[in-house]
């Protein structure tokens, strides 16, 4: 619904910022990965994500689309709601969630608060798949990514690729070129299967 909020801000804490734009003041959660980057700063534009639940709308802010992106994946996870992830990115930055999800690492998910290691497995089966790692950088496909995977998959699949090999192609082409269109996509992807 909001892409971003620009504006002033107006009160600022490690777990929130109230940040004014054109006279509306808004509430935004925050983590203390973003508070460490805006701290110093009086103007700010904040990335968000509304969480809407049965009692409340809530506004989450984000320094980076990185960071929104990685928030996004985790409260996908089943048992990972908001608090839970903006806790997570609290703790570590986004990269480290990332590299911790991609390495398998459960210790390092571990040592959040409120995780354990139950949710930390889980954490790790849900999302590896949506993050890979290419020379030590973690790249988060994105939604647009997952979409043109999904559609180049199921035209590989009715042509008769097995699924592992299509998909594997699929993520590599896209690690390389994230701006193929679907019908390159699978061109490509023919021509290394």
């Amino acid at each position: 619904m909001f892409e971003f909020i620009k504006g002033k801000i107006t009160d600022l804490t490690p777990a929130y910022a109230v940040v004014e734009s054109a006279g509306i003041g808004y509430y935004l959660n925050i983590s203390l990965t973003s508070f460490s980057q805006i701290q110093d700063k009086k103007e700010v534009q904040l990335y968000t994500h509304l969480a809407i639940r049965e009692d409340a709308h809530v506004l989450y802010g984000f320094t980076s689309k990185k960071e929104r992106e990685v928030f996004r994946l985790l409260i996908s996870v089943s048992g990972v709601g908001p608090n839970t992830a903006r806790m997570m990115l609290s703790s570590l930055v986004p990269d480290e969630v990332a590299r911790a999800i991609s390495q398998e690492d459960v210790n390092t998910l571990k040592t959040i608060k409120g995780i354990g290691a139950k949710s930390a497995q889980r954490i790790i089966v849900d999302l590896k798949d949506k993050i890979q790692t290419e020379e030590g950088i973690e790249q988060i496909i994105t939604p647009s990514n997952n979409t043109l995977k999904i559609e180049a998959l199921s035209a590989l699949d009715v042509l008769g690729f097995p699924r592992k090999s299509a998909e594997k192609a699929i993520d590599k082409l896209l690690l390389e070129n994230p701006e193929l269109h679907v019908e390159d996509l699978i061109k490509k992807a023919l021509k290394i299967l």
